[in-house]
């Protein structure tokens, strides 16, 4: 009788979920903010949400959500070890969870073809949106360490590049929010052809210095995230998080299923929310419009101004009842980020997974999007990268190139196909583009042939036959081979800043082949282009990759060699 009356107390929490017969037991205790069972796990959510759709019960109106004390702050816990960037391992094979045991693969992604080649003489401007996103690599390392060759779709070389750390400067203050960096060295795979890296580095930000959070957790406990490497990799991620947690920091829990409900008041004591994540079990049809409805409504009811206020949303991307319409979604989310609470995306599992939604509703929500395939994935994401995931020191950032026509007759962008954006756009502070937390990088490289390289040695475009279609050459030659510039904002400004700088002739014609880190970079853009099924590569490898990229110490790039085997593995096997 006494469990009874508790689930019926959970009437009132979960908004009128439960019948109306037990609505009227006792309140959880006031001193825990954990509403999803009083320290007992039996009360998760397969019965607070999931379970609750056989009973035929339509929920009532959600009430606001009340100011509530949080309880009084308990010393915080020490950080867990971090997996340092220095740290030193052997390349071994993470250990994964089982198969899905999803009967077809429903895996939704985003099918962007292959960048062309562009004249300089017909479109010497090209214009992007930058991209810190993660996601892809990690994906793309679970397919290939289960033995499965990536779809096409999967890989975003940009999210390849920008999964790792490269040895660019630090901005010389924080007037500036990053440096910029650029490299040109030849190309492995085309003897005629220069790569001109560029990389942003951001300003650092220590856990002390982060200014106060509000973050919700949004949590996905459907009956599709009732796998090994889902919800139960979802408590993990999101209790090393906890770990993190200041006296100035709140986080709340919301979950949805068949209906939302919120499951831990704000607290910023670890111990509530490891109790609460405890007590989550998965079952169900999928309401995320309604998750991300209340969750919205419990970081504005919390909103900390001049603070970091952030819903994090943990899904295999399914959405399923309700609004469930992919512009239906980004349209909320759009609108929700109005009031200045973000969003991040953490993807998980497989099977069902829907890494185009996850995509999408993270730049929607002028956020980041990461997939956690691993505890330690988890770590590098919500411990190690705690201050890139939450604190944005830049936004709409965007680059621009452009080419001289006497010094590059062609290029191409390497990556980047869905962030591509018009001319017109860098000068247009209404155009949103992506956003930079504090230690993010930026890498992104371009392909040049410079004038006068011959199409029959290595070049893309053929000389065009007739003579007026055959724009000559104009221009110094003696100086810049490019002009490249970075737009940004400062957080809560609406007018942008420019960066301009050259990238010289000199450069591209003292060009070397790539050593250390220009030759990791390259190594790991070979890497996606040739699980894009990139034609520009021609004959160019795994074998070669791996020669590029050289023997490595660090333990993901150490990985990274061991995904170009596997690789070969899974290409052999199919």
């Amino acid at each position: 009788m006494k469990n009874l009356l508790f689930v019926g107390a959970m009437s009132m929490t979960f908004a009128g979920l439960l019948p109306a017969p037990f609505a009227v037991a006792r309140a959880p205790k006031a001193e825990s903010p954990v509403l999803c069972a009083d320290g007992a796990p039996e009360y998760g959510s397969r019965v607070m949400v999931s379970g609750l759709r056989k009973r035929a019960v339509q929920p009532r109106a959600t009430p606001p959500i009340p100011d509530i004390a949080p309880p009084p702050p308990l010393p915080v816990p020490p950080v867990p070890k971090k997996m340092h960037q220095d740290y030193i391992a052997s390349p071994t094979v993470m250990p994964q969870a089982a198969p899905s045991p999803w009967a077809a693969n429903t895996e939704r992604y985003e099918d962007n073809p292959v960048a062309g080649v562009n004249r300089v003489a017909d479109a010497p401007v090209s214009t992007f949106s930058i991209d810190v996103d993660t996601a892809s690599y990690a994906n793309v390392r679970r397919m290939l360490l289960a033995g499965q060759t990536p779809p096409p779709a999967a890989v975003r070389t940009e999210e390849m590049l920008n999964y790792f750390r490269y040895d660019y400067p630090l901005p010389p203050d924080r007037n500036r929010p990053f440096s910029v960096t650029t490299t040109v060295a030849t190309t492995p795979w085309n003897p005629a052809t220069r790569l001109i890296r560029i990389g942003l580095r951001a300003f650092d930000v220590s856990r002390r210095d982060r200014p106060p959070a509000n973050l919700v957790f949004l949590i996905d406990v459907s009956g599709s995230m009732d796998e090994e490497d889902k919800l139960p990799l979802v408590k993990t991620a999101l209790g090393l998080l906890a770990d993190q947690l200041r006296p100035q920091d709140r986080v709340s829990i919301v979950v949805y299923a068949g209906s939302a409900g919120m499951v831990l008041r704000p607290t910023n004591n670890g111990k509530y929310v490891r109790q609460a994540l405890a007590c989550l079990a998965a079952g169900g049809s999928t309401a995320g419009g309604a998750g991300l409805d209340l969750a919205y409504a419990t970081a504005q009811a919390n909103f900390i101004p001049g603070g970091v206020n952030r819903v994090i949303l943990a899904t295999d991307g399914d959405f399923n009842v309700g609004v469930s319409r992919d512009e239906d979604l980004l349209n909320l989310v759009r609108q929700k980020m109005k009031g200045g609470v973000t969003l991040t995306a953490l993807g998980f599992g497989s099977g069902n997974y829907n890494d185009e939604m996850m995509e999408k509703i993270a730049d929607a929500g002028n956020g980041d999007y990461a997939y956690i395939d691993s505890a330690l994935e988890a770590r590098k994401v919500l411990d190690d990268e705690l201050s890139s995931t939450l604190l944005t020191v830049a936004s709409d950032v965007k680059i621009q190139v452009e080419f001289n026509p006497a010094v590059i007759s062609q290029y191409r962008l390497i990556g980047y196909e869905d962030r591509a954006l018009n001319e017109a756009d860098f000068n247009n502070d209404k155009v949103d583009a992506g956003d930079v937390g504090a230690g993010h990088q930026v890498t992104a490289l371009y392909e040049v042939l410079p004038a006068g390289a011959a199409s029959a040695n290595g070049g893309w475009l053929q000389a065009r036959h007739f003579t007026a279609n055959a724009q000559p050459a104009s221009g110094d030659a003696s100086a810049q081979a490019a002009w490249l510039r970075v737009r940004y904002k400062l957080p809560g400004e609406e007018t942008s800043k420019l960066i301009e700088q050259p990238i010289t002739t000199e450069a591209l014609r003292s060009a070397q082949t790539p050593r250390g880190d220009m030759a990791f970079a390259t190594a790991v853009a070979a890497f996606g282009q040739i699980l894009r099924a990139d034609p520009m590569l021609g004959d160019f490898g795994m074998p070669q990759v791996r020669a590029l990229a050289g023997p490595q110490s660090n333990y993901l790039r150490a990985q990274f060699l061991e995904l170009t085997r596997a690789e070969e593995g899974a290409t052999a096997l199919h």
